[in-house]
């Protein structure tokens, strides 16, 4: 589990691609403490796991599946990231509970400043936009962010200026991608209260 809270921007080192997987090897430094093999590290948002150690840095392994409906796949050798490590029990949840389980993609629509701010419009598919509620929270690449607005189509951000400076978000622009993960707790009630998905979970 994690908290929406980036410790830091990493960097793509290299990228290995092969017909079963895709191997990343990511730069990093704060991460890196106390990080062992088979950890758990998001990298945008998704959740990865850390496959071995190396000179300033460690590497993962992709799924076909992770890299097709992530941005995962697209990441190129520099382009920086969005890292942060499992959050521990006794850590503070800075930002709302992240399972670091990407639903889908979204796109930038819209980008401007507002006062000290920048503000996102970004679109979203159906299935997330249905767990999403005005105040409420939602991880875009990784990144804590409380809904400004909602849309047919979609949802609107504001990305404060230290948000802006420690995360990939400041430099996103119109067209750019991004991961997107509802607020878990919605997707729970759901699951109580919906009568069918209540029978398919308990055989009953």
């Amino acid at each position: 589990m994690f908290t929406g809270i980036i410790e830091e921007m990493g960097v793509v080192k290299g990228i290995d691609r092969n017909l079963q997987s895709i191997r990343l090897t990511l730069l990093a430094k704060t991460v890196l403490e106390e990080l062992e093999i088979g950890d758990s590290v998001t990298i945008n948002g998704v959740c990865t796991t850390a496959a071995a150690l190396v000179e300033s840095g460690f590497t993962v392994d992709l799924s076909p599946e992770t890299a097709r409906v992530t941005t995962l796949g697209g990441l190129k050798v520099g382009d920086p990231v969005n890292l942060e490590r499992a959050m521990r029990i006794m850590d503070r949840i800075g930002g709302h509970l992240v399972s670091g389980h990407v639903e889908g993609m979204g796109v930038i629509r819209e980008r401007k400043q507002e006062e000290n701010a920048i503000v996102l419009t970004l679109e979203a598919p159906a299935e997330i936009l249905k767990y999403c509620i005005q105040k409420g929270s939602i991880a875009v690449d990784g990144v804590s962010l409380t809904i400004n607005g909602l849309t047919d189509r979609g949802l609107t951000v504001s990305i404060i200026p230290h948000t802006a400076k420690v995360t990939t978000l400041g430099l996103k622009q119109i067209g750019s991608p991004v991961n997107l993960e509802s607020d878990l707790i919605g997707k729970y009630v759901e699951r109580l209260l919906n009568p069918e998905m209540r029978n398919k979970i308990g055989g009953g």
